[in-house]
């Protein structure tokens, strides 16, 4: 097959509906004549899956799924179309044939790399697809591996270019993905069209736009158009042409959470033809290595940005959408968040282009690892390398000109598992030092590259030099003081915990006791053959920071401990962001390891298989805004103040600080006007605001504590809350007490007004037809606060809940009527 190229200016038709789809043992038909006589057919969609299909039909349970890579799927589609076309596949699951009747017209291997044929389409004619069972392809031999990853069951699959999802357990359901996972479409070259396009769009003070492009049938002289500003089109022979444009009317695009994201369209122009090549922003990306050069920071045109975030594994484990409608709710949860970075881990899969016009839109930037995780992948052969330089070709191609592509990656914890198994450190990595760099350079120049992740130091995965997974706090269980001592430079994945979702999504998808059921238990992640699992690692957090022992609270009362469960893992992230984000942190970026859960359950997502988000959502939004307050205990030396502004204007704001008993009141209440320049942070000590000795932090501890908590407030000019920061001085007990609840309208929706008489740890805001801003936030003896209530539907109607602290208890209900 020959390289691929990316067409614009032809007329495409969607084969999407209208397939039938068959089962058979492996090898039992070999052509579509024999398939033909098969006689159980159901109805498949593409792009979709085996499973997908078969789920629809009432044949597939997601719980109990039915092996399928033991078997061929035959795929057929009567076609309305007649002449001659392009054929073209963006993905393929796995091993597949496609027929046009009874001719073979290509053949595909991999399933990240688009196949395309040219075919003479007879009228009535019928497009057949046969996707080969993937199983005797898992146990072929290849060359020797230096070493087998354990928590990966097929090692052959090292040797086939297909998905990890699914042969991980404990990670995900073993659901094997077959199927045209990507669209198929038929493709009729119009006169004038583009191909094997280069575009690059920099921003060094002004805009910058090189395109590189072979054009057929345009007549006339060609320019390149883009925001009001146009350039000729040099020709370079062979239909090839190059231009460079400046673009005067052009503002920088940054990540959401430092400035704005215009986005322009891209044309060429010949006379009244007019071929459009997309949507493309300005900016540059720098990798910042830090005063020692050791570290891992981004610059974007020129201004650091603290990366934070989450990764991405495809959350929909069935189909494996990749429309606009699958994408966008959880990318628009994370920039609501205050995240500004999301991974697409190299476990998973690669993303369609709606992922990148989405980040595009939103301002979320993209680390994007290419498909490689764990393995010791034959690196020497040529015909895998073969593959994989079209692969990640094709990959690089559909992402040109999005701005938020921000960082290339050969992989995960490939060089991580090689260094862990004992291997010497200067291992040649032809992969990930040869082949994948030069196609990035090739087709994303200015995009920084990263050879695997973690990776850096005198070990891949040291902490404090270059980018590592940190797991300090987390798996491997130390005191939330080790984000500060493991000197971390840049997080490419941290923070795993099992967490709990929402007690709606238990009752609606889950209703199992938790931790020990075998339903609950099946949907807590761990690692293959270890004897522990990420609840054991979040038991171990509620112990050393609230004191309970697990087991015997879960037994006395559960509620009590779904909540604290429900706190911990939140409370433990976001103390680990506040110190990375502090000004003082060598640490320039973390991204959480998971965003969101492919099943209801204590999973590591943030977000829930519905959708919903977790408590530990709210506390990392508590903590990852662009104008944000924020607190650290530096024992003896009392709490520290950080205030950040990120944005591009300078902050007029009020930094309040108060301190609060079990009475309403404060008991001390300071406040202090602040301008912080853009993009800058100040930290300030709490003994110097208060401007007296008072034991904050409680560290001298000369007589009982006077507090139960201290709270850093940041407030806007119109008197608005920008941010707030509470740190409680003892573990959280079980809620109850007098709340006053008011239900607000006004012409920008429904808010609450709450008032609590004592201190209440954490607070739930159940209603079915409104999410809460906020969300398992404190309530300060005395002190108002206003919770925004955002509407699920368009047309939610008046507001209808109830409050309930920590442990279930309920605080008082609200609307109806």
């Amino acid at each position: 097959m020959g390289r691929l190229t990316a067409v614009t200016g032809a007329r495409q038709t969607r084969l999407a509906e209208g397939w039938r789809l068959s089962l058979t043992p492996a090898s039992a038909c070999a052509t579509p004549a024999e398939a033909a006589r098969l006689d159980d057919w159901i109805a498949a969609t593409a792009p979709g899956t085996v499973a997908q299909a078969l789920e629809a039909a009432g044949r597939w349970r997601r719980d109990t799924p039915l092996a399928l890579n033991d078997k061929d799927a035959w795929y057929r589609l009567p076609l309305a179309e007649a002449g001659r076309r392009r054929l073209r596949f963006d993905g393929l699951a796995t091993t597949a044939e496609v027929w046009l009747d009874e001719s073979l017209v290509l053949t595909s291997g991999s399933m990240f790399q688009p196949a395309e044929a040219e075919v003479e389409i007879a009228p009535g004619a019928t497009l057949w697809i046969c996707f080969r069972a993937l199983a005797p392809k898992l146990s072929a031999k290849g060359p020797r591996a230096r070493w087998r990853p354990f928590m990966i069951e097929a090692q052959g699959l090292r040797l086939v270019r297909t998905a990890l999802l699914g042969h991980m357990p404990g990670w995900r359901p073993a659901i094997d993905t077959v199927g045209p996972w990507r669209p198929i479409r038929l493709i009729e070259d119009g006169k004038a069209r583009a191909e094997d396009l280069r575009l690059r769009a920099d921003w060094d003070g002004a805009a910058r736009l090189d395109v590189e492009v072979t054009l057929h049938g345009l007549t006339g002289d060609a320019r390149l158009a883009c925001a009001g500003a146009s350039a000729a089109l040099e020709a370079l022979g062979d239909g090839r042409y190059r231009a460079h444009l400046s673009v005067s009317d052009a503002r920088p695009w940054f990540p959401h959470t430092h400035g704005g994201q215009p986005l322009y369209p891209v044309r060429i122009t010949a006379g009244a033809t007019e071929i459009d090549l997309g949507r493309t922003g300005f900016r540059r990306v720098e990798v910042d290595r830090g005063d020692d050069g050791l570290g891992f920071g981004l610059r974007i045109n020129g201004e650091p940005v603290f990366c934070r975030g989450a990764a991405w594994v495809a959350p929909d484990a069935v189909g494996l959408a990749s429309d606009r409608a699958a994408y966008e709710p959880a990318l628009r949860l994370m920039a609501e968040a205050g995240m500004n970075m999301v991974r697409l881990s190299g476990v998973g899969v690669y993303e369609g282009p709606a992922f990148f016009e989405l980040c595009d839109e939103l301002g979320i930037m993209v680390w994007q690892d290419f498909m490689f995780a764990n393995f010791d992948y034959p690196a020497t052969d040529p015909a895998f390398l073969d593959a994989v330089r079209l692969e990640a070709a094709a990959v690089l191609q559909a992402m040109q000109g999005a701005p938020s592509l921000t960082v290339l990656c050969g992989g995960s914890e490939v060089m991580q598992q090689a260094s862990m198994m004992g291997l010497a450190s200067d291992l040649a990595w032809p992969l990930f030092d040869e082949v994948l760099p030069g196609l990035a350079r090739d087709f994303a120049p200015g995009v920084p590259y990263v050879p695997n992740t973690p990776w850096g130091g005198p070990l891949p995965f040291v902490a404090d030099q270059g980018v590592t997974h940190y797991y300090g706090v987390g798996a491997y269980e130390r005191p939330l003081e080790d984000a500060r001592h493991a000197t971390v430079r840049f997080a490419s994945e941290c923070l795993a915990f099992a967490n709990v979702p929402q007690p709606e999504t238990l009752a609606q998808s889950l209703a199992a006791p938790a931790v020990h059921d075998p339903r609950w238990r099946a949907r807590v992640p761990r690692d293959r053959g270890v004897s522990w699992d990420f609840e054991d690692v979040r038991d171990h957090y509620l112990k050393r920071l609230y004191g309970h022992h697990p087991y015997e609270l879960r037994r006395a009362d559960p509620a009590l401990y779904l909540d604290l469960s429900r706190m911990v893992s939140g409370q433990a992230m976001a103390a680990v962001f506040a110190e990375w984000r502090r000004a003082r942190s060598p640490c320039a970026g973390g991204l959480v390891w998971l965003l969101k859960d492919v099943e209801a359950g204590a999973g590591w997502g943030l977000i829930d298989a519905l959708g919903e988000p977790k408590p530990c959502w709210y506390a990392l939004k508590r903590v990852l805004q662009p104008a944000q307050v924020l607190l650290t205990d530096e024992g003896v030396n009392g709490l520290a103040v950080h205030v950040l502004n990120e944005r591009e204007e300078p902050l007029l704001a009020e930094l309040r600080l108060a301190v609060f008993g079990a009475d309403p009141g404060p008991l001390i209440d300071v406040r202090r006007p602040l301008e912080i320049p853009a993009r800058s942070g100040l930290e300030l000590s709490g003994f110097e605001l208060i401007g007296r000795f008072f034991d904050l932090s409680h560290a001298y501890r000369f007589g009982p504590r006077a507090h139960e908590a201290v709270c850093a407030q940041l407030i806007g000019p119109e008197g608005e809350l920008l941010s707030e920061a509470v740190h409680l001085m003892a573990p959280p007990q079980a809620g109850g007490g007098a709340v006053a609840i008011e239900l607000l309208e006004a012409a920008g929706g429904w808010s609450l007004a709450l008032t609590a008489e004592r201190l209440q740890p954490y607070v739930h805001i159940a209603d079915a037809a409104y999410r809460p801003a906020d969300d398992g936030f404190v309530l300060l003896p005395g002190e108002r606060k206003l919770v925004r209530l955002l509407g699920r539907q368009e047309a939610a109607g008046r507001p209808e809940g109830e409050l309930l602290a920590l442990g279930g208890c309920g605080l008082g209900g609200y609307g109806g009527g």
